[in-house]
């Protein structure tokens, strides 16, 4: 899937969002895993530099305002809650004044979460330089009149010719910004006609449209909640198509890291090493062996009773390998 973030949704996870970091977390995994290709512009790098910091004092500055100024009456002092009252009150002024000093600290050293996520997000990115032949166009876009672009400033119009030039032909791309000069004035949740016609012309694909980065996850991820979540259904996903041994080592390595698995995982998990062949040869290396009995002891409640048979009548006719595999196939 080819995908492009604008600036503003990058900045809201500093700022005022329904949504978490670990949107952000899940769009790194699936880059990682080469289920979906990020575009970067330079310009959105550019936009995120230039406005981070203000969106960060503005969120410390609304963060300041909420102070726990209660005022009691004094018949109030005359009932045992008020001491109890009155603590709270100063133990929330003391939480909240050493929240602000982590969070300053935090801010200083380019440390907070939102930073760690949001630099490896762009480090896995497809980055894009700004060209003048970008620039030329969006200029010409701008003097035009066609959208994208507002108040004589075009870069979303630099972003748009960039992704004009850079997707492959015959993608789809999803966009998920937050501003109306990508979205129709007749319905808010599709793209600007201007804009999906002309991306039709141009790539002979189809460009949709998000304001939120959940409302993408949940239409085209919609069982994965977590991002660690979605990283162990790839890592099943691989396992169950390995096509050859050295990536079924990797895989079993990877996969043993997790404690649990659902039920419907336990069972694809058995069902790939009893069907592939490129798993099933190897079953008796210590790995391989170590991870399905595991799999078959822990999760036995969960395994299909015709696949957890099987499986133990093949577990107990192996002869796990003593001596260390190679991980190189002849």
């Amino acid at each position: 899937m080819h995908l492009f973030i604008d600036t503003n949704i990058f900045l809201s996870f500093y700022h005022l969002t329904n949504d978490d970091l670990e949107e952000l977390r899940k769009l790194s995994v699936l880059i990682e895993k080469g289920q979906i290709t990020l575009y970067l512009t330079e310009q959105v790098k550019s936009e995120y530099l230039r406005n981070r910091e203000i969106k960060i004092a503005d969120a410390i500055k609304r963060l300041k305002e909420q102070k726990l100024n209660l005022h009691f009456p004094q018949l109030c002092k005359d009932y045992k809650e008020y001491p109890a009252l009155r603590k709270l009150q100063k133990d929330y002024a003391k939480q909240h004044a050493e929240l602000l000093d982590i969070i300053s600290n935090d801010v200083d050293s380019n440390s907070l979460k939102a930073d760690t996520i949001i630099q490896e997000l762009f480090n896995k990115a497809n980055v894009i330089e700004t060209s003048m032949e970008l620039v030329d166009a969006a200029r010409l876009r701008m003097e035009v009149g066609n959208p994208p672009g507002k108040n004589g400033s075009f870069g979303d119009a630099i972003n748009w010719e960039t992704l004009l030039q850079n997707v492959p032909s015959e993608c789809d791309l999803f966009l998920v910004a937050d501003d109306r000069d990508f979205f129709s004035v007749l319905d808010e949740s599709e793209p600007k006609e201007f804009l999906a016609v002309e991306w039709k012309i141009t790539k002979s694909s189809n460009i949709y449209c998000y304001r939120r980065l959940s409302t993408y996850f949940k239409e085209h991820f919609p069982d994965i909640n977590l991002a660690s979540e979605l990283e162990k259904e790839l890592l099943i996903k691989d396992f169950i198509i390995s096509s050859d041994f050295a990536t079924t080592h990797t895989l079993v390595a990877k996969l043993a890291q997790y404690d649990d698995f659902s039920s419907a995982q336990s069972n694809e998990l058995i069902s790939a090493s009893l069907e592939n062949n490129q798993i099933h040869w190897i079953i008796g290396d210590p790995d391989v062996y170590g991870f399905l009995s595991t799999i078959a002891d822990s999760h036995k409640n969960k395994i299909e009773d015709d696949l957890f048979a099987e499986l133990t009548e093949v577990l107990e006719k192996v002869t796990p390998v003593e001596e260390e595999f190679d991980p190189i196939p002849f």
